[in-house]
Order: structure tokens, then C-alpha cells, then sequence
């Protein structure tokens, strides 16, 4: 994927690298009456409390409304513009449907404005397609994967992302997620056909934080730099370790790559094969 590089005329362009935007778009306006205004919660909870630190400020944004359900069945479309999305990491594109209707979704890998796609149970084995999982053949890489029938997309959503199609067993398939979590979805749930667009997009380097900022992300100070009244990894002379032998957070609840938190009774274990490596040896 094509990156961009800047010249190290400042501190924050040293080491800066972004994708080549104008490679990759079609440099087109948002298609107004598919965006709204919006309201980011920036971390706060129905009652104004911080549930998630670290969020606040940021530039203004517009929603795009992206079709996840994708319910035009057998309605071939052409789609018309690749665009950047503030909202998500892919890109977007504008897709016209042979009934005169325009949507966004999901931009695929490797597709250019121009190029046809359709939603059917049988339909061409072409990235962007979407047709029913029991009719794509095992090894195929699919994104937008529903978790129940005409339940919408939920799995393999972000940039770059692709589940891989392990096998048919009886009413459910074995699909392996990005995490190389192994998990089953029925087989009359719908998938489409290749990866999301913007594979670079963990080639980024922001270069600077007042460009995070921009993005709505306020400063992160580790544990072990406060003080032991502040977090569970405080305190001590200089520089300490954090003295424990799991990593917690700062309500003392275990956190970190190395970390299990998932919970143990949580509805949709029993469809999990095999969970996602944790730790070291990720």
C-alpha cells in the first residue's frame, strides 16, 4: 500500500507517515443526505460520567450511515466513490443500486469505482460481493460476517480486516477471526467476499500528539509513573517495577496483553472453538 512520508521540516514530521490519501480516494464530497450531524459521548456514560478515560476535544465530524445490514437482495450496484470516513478506520464508498437507491458501505480491497456488486445467496465469487455463507467455498476470506441470520454485519469490520472461512460442520461454519480466535456462525448467515480496505492503515505513524488530540485522545500516563495513593503500580523509590505479578488496572481489575478478561459466562462462549491466543506467546 502506497504511504506517504514527509520531509523532517519539523519535530512532528520526523518519522510521520500517513497513506497516499489521493491514490486511494476519489476525492469526492460526502453524499449529504446519507450524513448527519453527531454527538460523540467522548467516554461518558448516560448520566455524564466517565465510564472510558481518555476521550475529549478533537475536530468535528459528520456521521456517515453505513448500510450493515445490507438487505437489497438480488439489486446489483455500481459503486461511485471511495472516501475517507472519520468515523472508522476503512474507507467508504457511495454505491448506486439498479433501483435508482444510494448507500454506503464497507469499501473491499482491490475495488475501484466503476465496479459492480450484488447481495444474493448465490452471487459471483468476486470481492464485494455478499452471498450466504453455506454457498462460499472454505478457505475464502470474508468480511461484514453476521453473527444470526438478517442480523447484520458485526465481524471483520475495521480496516484491513478478514475472517477466514475454515470449514462447513452440519447447520454452522468454522470461521477464523483476525484475533485467530477460531468461533462457529450458522451457515445461513451472510458474509461478503474479501478483505476491508486500508490495509496500511497500522503502517501509521502519528508523529506527534497534537495530532492525536485532533483525533479526540487526551494524554495517557502510565501506572508506574504515579503515585501509590493514585494507582495499584505507584509509589517506590525511582523507578520501580509494579510489584505484582499481574498487571491491573487502576480499580485493581486484571488489564494488559497478557491478561485474560473475557467473561467466563458469557453468552456466545459456547460457539468459540478456540479462543484467541493471550499473552507472551500471542
Amino acid at each position: 500500500m502506497a504511504m506517504k512520508k514527509y520531509k523532517p521540516r519539523t519535530p512532528g514530521q520526523r518519522g510521520t507517515t500517513i497513506p497516499l490519501y489521493r491514490r486511494l480516494l476519489s476525492g469526492s464530497n460526502p453524499f449529504r443526505p446519507l450524513t448527519a450531524g453527531m454527538r460523540r459521548s467522548v467516554g461518558r456514560n448516560n448520566a455524564g460520567r466517565i465510564t472510558v478515560r481518555h476521550r475529549g476535544g478533537g475536530q468535528k465530524r459528520r456521521y456517515r450511515s453505513v448500510d450493515f445490514r445490507l438487505e437489497k437482495r438480488d439489486i446489483p450496484g455500481v459503486i461511485e466513490t471511495v472516501e475517507y470516513d472519520p468515523n472508522r478506520s476503512s474507507f467508504i464508498s457511495l454505491v448506486c443500486y439498479r433501483d435508482g437507491e444510494r448507500r454506503y458501505l464497507l469499501t473491499p480491497d482491490g475495488v475501484k469505482v466503476g465496479t459492480e456488486i450484488v447481495t444474493s445467496e448465490r452471487a459471483p465469487l468476486r470481492p464485494g460481493n455478499r452471498l450466504m455463507i453455506q454457498h462460499i467455498p472454505v478457505g475464502t476470506d470474508v468480511y461484514n460476517v453476521e453473527l444470526k441470520k438478517d442480523g447484520g454485519a458485526i465481524l471483520a469490520r475495521s480496516a484491513g480486516s478478514a475472517a477466514t472461512l475454515l470449514g462447513h460442520d452440519g447447520s454452522f461454519a468454522h470461521i477464523k477471526m483476525p484475533s485467530q480466535e477460531i468461533r462457529k456462525v450458522p451457515v445461513t448467515c451472510f458474509a461478503s467476499v474479501g478483505s476491508v480496505s486500508n490495509k496500511g492503515h497500522h503502517l501509521r505513524v502519528i508523529g506527534k500528539a497534537g495530532r492525536k488530540r485532533w483525533m479526540g485522545r487526551r494524554p495517557v500516563v502510565r501506572g508506574n509513573a504515579m503515585n501509590a495513593v493514585d494507582h495499584p503500580h505507584g509509589g517506590g523509590e525511582g523507578r520501580q517495577g509494579r510489584g505484582r505479578r499481574r498487571a491491573v488496572t487502576k480499580w485493581g481489575k486484571p488489564s494488559g496483553k497478557q491478561q485474560k478478561t473475557r467473561s467466563p459466562s458469557r453468552y456466545s462462549n459456547a460457539h468459540i472453538v478456540r479462543r484467541r491466543p493471550v499473552g507472551k506467546r500471542r
